[in-house]
């Protein structure tokens, strides 16, 4: 079986072309959307993941703030800053980017954010408006994921969806929002983690498999029923001596054995990373609309 390849890249530009107009829009009326970004310490894949956002705020035409702080901060100084994005009219939404250094609590962090700011949807009334169908804000990798889905050709209304990880940033929302009524979801989700029994016979039985872990190539081609749709979350620093780097990405899945069994299936890189940066945008954008009582 010749696998379809679900370009990330493609769909993340089609949407971004879609934002464009709503930017246009606003700026028509006089409002720049804003995106702030508050990064702390100096982990390297964190400054990646920075940068990166304040480029797409920069392609799209956004105003970006980025509040950079040491490791050894503060979890007072941190909420400070918090407060200060909290009430700056010219950013719409921000994020605080994980993980944490140990000391600072963040679900204090998350609990700090104006939920009608908040550009990853983590904050607990995000959440639970996600979970009851009437969100704010849809969180950034998830809703990437179920707009995969929908551009991609593949519906998974009535199709079972198991998803491997049940963490807070990806496993859960996905799950809450492919089970929701509506477009792009109405499926049937099984959730499965480190102490699922009999694994591999519960990921075969999946029509879409989201694999959300960190552990790569967990996902092997004797776990997916032929005819099947892997979306790929991970990211996976491994060592390559032929790479320029050193390392390589790979995801949670065996890409290469995979693809010979599965439908369709998401690349790393180039599947689900470009997604989650054009939906936090769209958040960012969503936002400034809501800000200035302006419908999307």
């Amino acid at each position: 079986m010749d696998a379809q390849i679900i370009s990330g890249k493609e769909i993340a530009e089609e949407i971004r072309g879609e934002l464009r107009g709503k930017v246009a829009y606003l700026k028509d009326k006089g409002i720049v959307p804003g995106l702030g970004v508050v990064l702390v310490g100096d982990d390297p894949a964190s400054h990646v993941y920075v940068n990166n956002k304040i480029k797409a705020c920069e392609e799209l035409g956004l105003k970006s703030k980025a509040v950079i702080l040491p490791a050894e901060v503060s979890e007072e100084e941190l909420l400070k800053k918090v407060d200060e994005l909290n009430a700056d009219p010219e950013i719409h939404a921000f994020l605080v980017q994980l993980p944490l250094p140990k000391h600072i609590d963040e679900n204090k962090v998350i609990n700090r954010i104006d939920p009608h700011k908040d550009a990853d949807a983590f904050h607990p009334f995000n959440v639970g408006r996600m979970l009851i169908g009437d969100p704010i804000f849809m969180p950034a990798t998830p809703h990437g994921i179920q707009e995969m889905l929908i551009r991609s050709g593949h519906d998974p209304a009535g199709k079972h969806v198991v998803i491997i990880g049940r963490s807070n940033i990806v496993g859960k929302p996905v799950a809450a929002i492919l089970m929701q009524k509506g477009q792009g979801a109405n499926a049937t989700v099984t959730v499965c983690h480190s102490r699922t029994a009999n694994l591999a016979e519960i990921v075969r039985s999946g029509d879409i498999v989201v694999a959300a872990i960190g552990s790569p190539r967990f996902i092997t081609k004797d776990m997916i029923k032929e005819g099947a749709v892997v979306i790929d979350v991970g990211t996976n620093r491994v060592e390559d001596a032929t790479a320029k780097k050193g390392y390589r990405l790979v995801g949670d899945v065996d890409f290469e054995n995979v693809k010979e069994v599965a439908a369709a299936i998401t690349p790393v890189p180039g599947g689900v990373g470009p997604m989650t940066i054009v939906m936090l945008m769209k958040n960012a954008i969503a936002a400034a609309y809501k800000a200035n009582n302006l419908q999307m």
